[in-house]
């Protein structure tokens, strides 16, 4: 999992839209993508020329302008000066720890959101900032690294018959959208898996492993409703359409992904809620086991009491006692101890002690 709150002290003390990042570098070179579509074809390139970005800008057709990496703060502000991007804007993006968030800055919408990446084998999941500007006719999304949950949409995109090809850049930003709240679903569905596993382990044979277990999974829903709930809002915002940039052609289709956005704040809650009982119940049990470890104990210091009691009355060893003499005082004790112990047991047992 990564970091909870990434080191912004960096930024101490620096004027308002300073251009520093703050994160992981995760990648030495800035990958840039553009997809140019339109209902009749589709464009598709890899450039690291931000020059050539800029000739798409008052392009007739929607440009989806794709940026993995963004620790380069030349190329950040050379991309915000060709799209008139705003310099907080540009310091947000640069800024990986952003809450998801929607700001309306006119001309474009911005656009915060959490991008969940599933876990590796032995792994956690990893959570990316993923930034959107919304244009009147065209997209830029940044990432922190390459690989994303995107690539449903560039199929699509590609495919020249799915609505999207119809459609301007809110409703590109809404199928990005959904496919990072699509990305929620596959991980929480392995999350509860894992869940029901450690209720039979909780159940049957509790280790510390499990509880530890226990307490990765609750830091992950608290990363997870960090995540959602905020962005919730944003996407509410968006179905409102307070700016003209969203039609309301796509405003239904923001409903949609709000709806899923509920669901997911649902799991992730029952899954905490799941969690806190599993760790009560965790607990209880080690309890139980304590417990019982110290009947157990407790029945046989009761019952070997009077056994010492009596070894200690003939251990005294005094010169007149009459039992000292008697041929069969050894085994007469030995009988009275075993019947003593034979009685207390039964005891107990009808008391459904032992």
């Amino acid at each position: 999992m990564a970091r909870m709150m990434k080191r912004r002290s960096k930024k101490t003390g620096l004027p308002p839209g300073a251009l520093v990042y703050v994160g992981e570098k995760k990648l030495e070179k800035v990958r840039i993508t553009i997809m140019s579509y339109d209902p009749e074809r589709c464009e598709e390139k890899r450039t690291e020329s931000v020059a050539e970005c800029a000739t798409f800008r008052d392009a007739p057709s929607v440009t989806w302008l794709n940026v993995d990496g963004i620790h380069d703060a030349g190329l950040i502000q050379e991309l915000g000066r060709c799209f008139g991007i705003h310099s907080l804007t540009l310091e947000d993006i640069m800024t990986a720890s952003q809450r998801p968030k929607l700001e309306d800055y006119g001309d474009y919408l911005f656009l915060v959101a959490r991008m969940l990446h599933p876990r590796t084998d032995g792994g956690e999941e990893r959570f990316e900032q993923v930034s959107m500007v919304i244009g009147p006719n065209f997209l830029l999304s940044f990432l922190e690294d390459a690989g994303d949950v995107f690539e449903g949409v560039r199929e699509r995109l590609r495919g020249g018959k799915a609505r999207i090809r119809n459609q301007g850049p809110d409703y590109l930003a809404y199928s990005l959208l959904d496919a990072v709240v699509d990305g929620y679903f596959g991980v929480l569905e392995s999350i509860g898996d894992e869940i029901e596993k450690l209720e039979g382990e909780i159940l049957q044979e509790p280790q510390e492993s499990t509880v530890r277990r226990i307490h990765q999974l609750k830091r992950e829903m608290i990363f997870l409703r960090k995540s959602v709930w905020p962005l919730r809002e944003a996407i509410a915002r968006l179905e409102r359409r307070d700016s003209p940039l969203v039609k309301e052609t796509t405003a239904v289709f923001l409903k949609d992904v709000y709806d899923h956005t509920i669901q997911v704040i649902d799991t992730v809650e029952t899954f905490r809620d799941m969690l806190t009982g599993m760790l009560d119940t965790y607990l209880t049990s080690v309890s139980n086991r304590m417990n019982e470890v110290m009947k157990v104990l407790t029945l046989i210091a009761t019952i070997f009491m009077p056994l010492t009691f009596i070894a200690g009355v003939y251990g005294m060893n005094f010169r007149f006692m009459p039992e000292l003499g008697w041929r069969w005082g050894y085994w007469a004790v030995l009988g009275v101890m075993a019947a003593v112990a034979g009685t207390m047991i039964v005891y107990f047992k009808r008391k459904k002690w032992l």
